[in-house]
């Protein structure tokens, strides 16, 4: 399979899992401790699935030197958000918005390095 469609499923699977995120930050930020259950799962699910799919893409295919940055990005963000599932909310504690914070953060910056790095390299490939 071509590394640009992999970076492109990749990259509408972040997009989903990123419209999840923004709920839950709503959520939060509104004063409810923390999200359904099955709002945090299917939001990890999603980025799970996205994060593996771009790497399985570097480790086979090869990806550009920026979704190699983009991936660094969202794997740092996934440790983030398996902390807070963890260590908050399995046990129903409420969500620390200084950890949501940086995770949203670099997920973001992750899936615009993503974006860029699809739109710049099918405008020149």
């Amino acid at each position: 399979m071509e590394p640009y469609v992999m970076m492109q499923t990749a990259a509408a699977l972040f997009g989903a899992a990123a419209v999840g995120g923004l709920v839950m930050a709503g959520m939060r930020f509104s004063g409810i401790p923390r999200p359904p259950a099955w709002l945090a799962m299917g939001h990890g699910l999603l980025a799970g699935a996205g994060l593996t799919l771009l790497i399985y893409a570097a480790a086979t295919l090869g990806i550009p030197p920026m979704a190699h940055v983009a991936l660094t990005l969202f794997v740092v963000a996934a440790l983030g958000g398996a902390a807070m599932n963890l260590l908050f909310h399995w046990r129903l504690r409420p969500l620390p918005v200084l950890l949501m914070i940086p995770h949203a953060l670099l997920a973001a910056v992750g899936f615009v390095l993503l974006l860029i790095t699809l739109f710049y390299g099918q405008a020149h490939a």
